[in-house]
């Protein structure tokens, strides 16, 4: 009987995973192991561009790939790990509860975006998972048939990280689209911070105040919604803003999932893993994307919630879990190099290298690199097997 190693998650760190360890067994030759992926979906979601539009094509087929490599795909959802037993219990798509083994698993389920329980949080939207940003897309696009008005044509955005600056910096555009050229639009970012991208660093500032400018963003500071009705939000300090679009990007956490297994577990709920990526305390679990916890170098840096980082992560893991599995020497994680690329809408982009965020390209420079990132580097290789496990090198750098 063969020995088997189970991926939970097809998102980046799963399929990356799955092509690591499928890559290391052929190169070892070893037929005597299975590799299986569980996940509710033969699919590679695009999440790092839910914040533009024609959401729905942004997924990419694994059946093919996982085929050419000899990757078995189970179609369900995790719902338990039981790691004395080495199972995991998941509901197939007929919602009846199923298990299977394993001799070593790999937890790559990701993350959420953590909604908190305020008043009127059901009338947020998000950007978070497909079928989120799927039913934003649907709204706004439904935003021409309500009458003209100050919220028909104002999008809030609460919070301005990352996700937030992409999503806001996009929703000009996507308005003007909706409603018109002449539609008298406000797109307001809500964030609490005392300036804005004040966590991004003073070098990429003045990028994205000159697009929020030249954009006609507008950044209410040191604020936060505290409520949320059908007709606008109610911030912390008492001010109200009529809008029929709020879009939540604030607290992102590990997948619960993280929560079954023994371990030490981060603020976000991501699992503390050595540097084989193995999670720490444990003999037969790996971790790989947002649910690991794990050191890029030796100077304190942490991957971070990211596809950049889950790709890398993801081939460490799957390299590591059948050098485990079958006896051979693992690679120790590490990715040095650490690039952000942020979107800034019709304004371009900006392109900085380094944890200090030293910029190097601004505007339409960055732009086209950004667009190369989301519809090349990003997607899963083609489904020709040797490619595809020679793209599973963990030495390869992502950026």
């Amino acid at each position: 009987m063969k020995q088997h190693i189970l991926i939970i998650g097809a998102g980046f760190g799963g399929v990356w995973s799955a092509l690591g360890a499928a890559r290391l067994l052929d190169k070892n030759d070893r037929h005597d192991v299975q590799i299986s992926v569980l996940a509710p979906h033969p699919e590679l979601r695009i999440r790092p561009r839910f914040y533009e539009a024609q959401v729905h094509t942004m997924q990419a087929p694994l059946s093919p790939l996982f085929a050419a490599v000899g990757v078995n795909f189970i179609e369900g959802t995790a719902d338990s790990i039981d790691e004395n037993a080495r199972q995991v219990t998941y509901r197939d798509l007929t919602g009846i509860p199923t298990t299977v083994q394993y001799d070593r698993l790999v937890l790559a389920a990701g993350s959420r975006l953590n909604r908190p329980p305020m008043e009127g949080i059901e009338h947020v939207f998000d950007v978070d998972q497909i079928e989120d940003a799927t039913r934003l897309e649907a709204h706004i696009h439904t935003l021409k048939h309500l009458p003209d008005s100050p919220a028909r044509n104002t999008v809030v955005v609460a919070g301005g990280g990352f996700t937030g600056i992409e999503t806001a910096t996009e929703m000009p555009a996507r308005l003007r689209e909706a409603l018109g050229d002449n539609a008298d639009i406000r797109v307001v970012v809500v964030d609490r911070s005392p300036q804005i991208a004040a966590s991004m660093g003073d070098g990429i500032r003045p990028s994205i105040i000159e697009a929020s400018k030249e954009l006609g963003l507008e950044w209410v500071l040191n604020n936060s919604v505290a409520s949320v009705d059908t007709r606008g939000v109610t911030l912390a300090d008492g001010q109200r803003i009529e809008s029929s679009t709020v879009i939540w990007t604030i607290g992102f956490r590990a997948n619960p999932m993280t929560e079954q297994v023994s371990g030490t577990r981060d603020p976000q709920g991501r699992l503390h893993v050595d540097g084989t990526l193995k999670v720490k305390g444990q003999a037969d679990i790996f971790a790989a994307g947002d649910v690991a916890y794990a050191a890029t170098d030796d100077l304190g840096n942490v991957a971070a919630m990211s596809c950049q980082h889950a790709i890398a992560l993801g081939r460490y893991a799957g390299n590591n879990v059948a050098a485990d599995l079958i006896g051979v020497a693992p690679m120790t994680y590490s990715q040095p190099k650490y690039v952000t690329c942020l979107d800034l809408g019709a304004w371009g982009a900006v392109y900085t290298e380094g944890w200090d965020r030293q910029v190097k390209l601004v505007g339409q420079e960055a732009k086209d690199l950004k667009h190369q990132i989301n519809s090349v580097w990003i997607y899963p290789p083609a489904a020709e097997r040797a490619a595809a496990l020679a793209a599973a090198d963990p030495l390869i750098p992502v950026a």
